[in-house]
């Protein structure tokens, strides 16, 4: 006589896989949380600029304006974004930004012309960045000191080449960028750069296995050499692609300030290391946001516009601007304890 066949149980999830899931999701949640909070910070800024300065404020060419001061900085941000998913930190962007702008200006440089400054500006910046990844995955030497080194050697070597002179750009292709005829339905180049340095940065964190890489290394080095990941290896690629951002960086300056100086790109590191926290990127490593930091830089570069119209001091923007960065420190915090 044949046994009933016994009902099969169905099978219990994998308790651990949903444990680890949960934080994954948990931070998403917070990541948009913070989206959305950025964009109401971003719009409440709006409105506090068009009700003291409503006539200069919202005018076309001050938009313009905001957005063409934000593309130089918001694109060393999204290096800078890269390198502190993955655990580091660069001190020495505004220096290799000064270095690039003065070499890419010399007149030996511009007698090639746009292609010999755009070159040789890129050129410049991957190459400090390719001494930074050497030093840091390679010579096992820590991101803050490595890059503090860059910073230092970098800003040396600008104010040698220059003389302490400022090197006015001649080629009319250049300088031809920043100009209004230039502009593509109304929107400057450098802006247009800037949004494409964006898409690809969104893209390549968020669509491929580089990104996850990036994130990997940043949320457990040794976890992610388990996992077969060439933790040195990546983080050298990190460093060379800050190095990029910060060619590109150097001729976009090039073309709004139609000079290369010693003092190009003075405190980026600071600028771009605040939008990053502001936009959500842990400085320990293993999360952040591309859109997150653009939207830090706009903030930025709001409420400098808007003290810089009211006629505000210096010194009244850099207590906002440090006060803004302690708050999105604390509430980083707050974050990462609801999320554990």
């Amino acid at each position: 006589m044949t046994q009933p066949a016994t009902p099969t149980r169905p099978a219990e999830p994998n308790r651990a896989a949903v444990t680890k899931s949960r934080p994954k999701t948990l931070g998403a949640l917070h990541m948009d949380i913070r989206t959305l909070s950025l964009l109401g910070v971003l719009a409440a800024l709006i409105v506090i600029g068009g009700i003291t300065q409503p006539d200069s404020f919202l005018d076309g060419d001050n938009v313009q304006l905001i957005l063409t001061q934000a593309s130089v900085i918001g694109v060393v941000t999204v290096g800078m974004t890269f390198v502190i998913i993955s655990g580091g930190i660069d001190l020495s962007v505004g220096a290799i930004v000064a270095l690039a702008s003065v070499w890419a200006s010399t007149v030996a440089t511009q007698e090639y012309g746009f292609v010999g400054i755009l070159f040789t500006a890129i050129l410049v910046g991957v190459g400090c960045g390719l001494v930074n990844g050497v030093l840091i995955a390679y010579g096992n030497i820590v991101p803050f000191i490595a890059t503090l080194a860059m910073l230092a050697s970098g800003r040396g070597l600008a104010l040698q080449i220059t003389d302490g002179k400022t090197q006015m750009i001649t080629v009319d292709s250049v300088l031809k960028l920043g100009e209004r005829d230039s502009y593509i339905l109304g929107i400057p180049p450098l802006v247009l750069v800037f949004a494409a340095v964006t898409v690809i940065g969104w893209l390549v964190l968020n669509r491929t296995t580089f990104g996850r890489r990036s994130v990997a290394v940043g949320g457990n080095p040794e976890a992610a050499r388990l996992a077969g990941i060439d933790v040195r290896r990546q983080r050298l690629y990190l460093y060379l692609l800050s190095g990029l951002c910060c060619g590109i960086a150097a001729f976009l300056l090039l073309v709004l300030a139609g000079s290369g100086q010693n003092t190009n790109g003075n405190l980026y590191e600071l600028d771009a290391i605040a939008a990053a926290i502001i936009g959500g990127t842990l400085l320990t490593g293993g999360r952040g946001s591309i859109v997150g930091s653009v939207l830090g830089v706009l903030i930025f570069i709001t409420i400098q516009n808007i003290f810089a119209l009211n006629n505000l001091e210096t010194a009244t923007q850099q207590i906002a601007k440090g006060a803004i960065i302690v708050a999105a420190v604390l509430l980083q915090r707050r974050t990462a304890n609801t999320t554990s």
